[in-house]
């Protein structure tokens, strides 16, 4: 177990990992991010090897659909694919509060290092007005040159004025994760803003392209056939984290981005 000033960390397994890779999936606008970085983990069978916990977290619980509830989380998962360590960081929540939010991104970034992470990537939306009829996947990052091995794959490196800040924990990976060494970008969907919006369409940019990049070798075939169905049951659950971000004193969307 480690601790930071403010958060506790528990360490499951430890893995010998060297040159890894961290894919951060938090809740934001449209779930794009989340829902890309949960079903490639659930896809590559990721194992849980970390955990975060904090009192900062927001005080309630979710109600699951078997009647009993789960305090909100924070894990990080891995997995070995072709030879290279690949993590996950997975939550159904994240710190609202500017300091709490930068004390878990220092958290993560130092059990990172632990790890032997390499890069980083942040995975998130770009908030619109309307639904995209065709999601256009961004890309921005702490290194030009890393930035642009996404360009080559499709994404549009050409942010600026597009969005507003970059909030959240995909924007500070992005801004602190140099401190630590590594590579870090962020591949942001376009996607609806709208506050019950489940971005599965989008996320499917999202993981076409780490797929294609990393060579995870996962199959989007059951992802496809699925979409009707995991609409319906994450529904409840972004209804929950809604009404949690709601009481968050002070906190509300901006809709020219983020994360």
């Amino acid at each position: 177990m480690m601790m930071t000033a403010e958060w506790k960390i528990t360490i499951h397994k430890k893995v010998a990992s060297k040159n890894a890779v961290m894919f951060e999936g938090m809740p934001g606008i449209g779930n794009v991010g989340k829902i890309a970085a949960d079903v490639l983990a659930e896809q590559l069978k990721a194992v849980c090897v970390a955990t975060f916990f904090s009192y900062c977290l927001p005080n309630s619980v979710f109600v699951q659909e078997d009647n009993t509830v789960e305090l909100p989380k924070i894990d990080l998962y891995y997995k070995k694919v072709k030879g290279r360590d690949f993590f996950f960081l997975l939550g159904d929540v994240q710190p609202m509060k500017e300091e709490d939010n930068y004390m878990f991104t220092e958290a993560v970034l130092k059990t990172a290092k632990s790890f032997k992470i390499k890069e980083v990537i942040g995975l998130g939306g770009i908030g619109l007005q309307e639904e995209p009829m065709d999601s256009q996947v961004y890309c921005i990052g702490n290194d030009k040159a890393f930035a642009k091995t996404f360009e080559k794959l499709g994404a549009n490196t050409k942010l600026y004025g597009v969005v507003g800040p970059i909030m959240g924990v995909t924007g500070l990976l992005l801004g602190l994760s140099a401190n630590y060494g590594m590579k870090s970008a962020a591949l942001l969907a376009e996607t609806y803003a709208g506050p019950m919006h489940i971005g599965l369409q989008e996320a499917r940019g999202l993981m076409k392209m780490l797929i294609k990049r990393y060579r995870l070798g996962v199959n989007l075939d059951r992802y496809e056939k699925d979409i009707s169905r995991l609409e319906t049951e994450l529904k409840p659950k972004a209804r929950q984290q809604e009404l949690i971000e709601q009481e968050q004193e002070g906190h509300h969307h901006d809709t020219s981005y983020i994360g």
